[in-house]
């Protein structure tokens, strides 16, 4: 474990839905090395979430086992939970009626802050996140991008060695989460003992922030490595991006999908614009090749540009079909 933040081998979480076991986790084996932002991405329902709760001790595994900085997760979770903290996007864990200063404090008594270091770290962190202008405003009338940030605070006011962020920016403006970003990478830089485990379905948050990414689809971890590596693994394929008029998305997938040269197709309906936009991962072909297609289906290609390979285009080459990722 010299040098790993995180190590699971072979975690598994099954889950009872009815009269059926689901599998969230399906033999998942990870290593994160210190002093990183590591990056679980994938869809909702992929099992982001569950991995990210038994490595923060709220969720027991099936089998498997899992360490966060040497300490077994199940066997030794007292320890691991003073050296980590979880901060999920969305939420405002707290009491509307307090002020975030006053819930700040809260917190702090909690996580064993003696009186004066509790404040002292408030005001750190304060300055730190850019919060003095609203610590004294209840907790219930702050903005989104103002309660990320109090969520943040929160999240390191017991200084963790490992941070675990759920989709820590999910529901903010741009400029709200390019702030709550830079935050992160700062805070990690600072300390590189510090190391930031973090989930999102958002691909260029993925690419920005992580030194490591994940790739994770129903309950299994299809490939690891930095960003760059994994873009490299669509080097030799051609991905087209296509606006397309006159079909359907569920139309122009089932069109695309299986012929002879198509890797992977992803489509989004633009209602408000009256049109289908698509990314298309192709092994050979060309872009007259994607037109005739297209037509063939019924519709009509209103731009079709090359583009450069994104994270969701090595996950369409992986798995070989489209995902909702919102």
């Amino acid at each position: 474990m010299r040098g790993l933040a995180i190590e699971t081998i072979e975690l598994t979480r099954d889950f009872e839905r009815g009269d059926r076991a689901v599998r969230a986790l399906d033999r998942v084996s990870i290593t994160v090395p210190r002093g990183v932002v590591y990056g679980l991405l994938g869809p909702n329902g992929a099992g982001k979430t569950t991995l990210i709760r038994i490595l923060t001790t709220l969720l027991l595994p099936t089998s498997g086992t899992a360490y966060v900085m040497g300490y077994d997760v199940v066997r030794e979770a007292d320890k691991v939970r003073r050296i980590v903290n979880l901060v999920s996007g969305g939420e405002r864990a707290g009491y509307g009626i307090l002020t975030v200063r006053e819930n700040l404090w809260f917190y702090s008594q909690l996580y064993g802050l003696g009186m004066r270091e509790g404040w002292r770290r408030i005001e750190e962190l304060a300055e730190m996140l850019d919060m003095k202008g609203f610590l004294d405003v209840k907790l219930n009338m702050v903005s989104s991008g103002m309660a990320q940030k109090y969520n943040l605070a929160r999240g390191l006011l017991n200084d963790p060695l490992v941070l675990f962020l759920d989709e820590p920016t999910l529901g903010l403006d741009v400029a709200a989460a390019r702030s709550i970003r830079a935050l992160i990478r700062r805070w990690v830089s600072e300390d590189r003992e510090r190391t930031v485990f973090m989930t999102t379905h958002y691909m260029a948050e993925a690419e920005e922030m992580c030194d490591i990414v994940s790739i994770i689809h129903r309950g299994r971890i299809v490939a690891t490595g930095s960003p760059e590596e994994l873009k490299r693994m669509v080097s030799r394929e051609v991905v087209y991006g296509v606006e397309v008029r006159g079909v359907s998305e569920e139309a122009l997938r089932s069109a695309l999908e299986g012929r002879e040269w198509v890797v992977g197709v992803s489509a989004r309906s633009r209602p408000s614009r009256g049109i289908v936009s698509a990314r298309i991962v192709m092994r050979g072909g060309s872009a007259s090749e994607v037109i005739r297609m297209v037509e063939e289906a019924g519709g009509e290609v209103i731009s079709i540009t090359r583009v450069e390979p994104s994270l969701e285009d090595v996950f369409l080459k992986l798995v070989g079909e489209a995902v909702e990722w919102e």
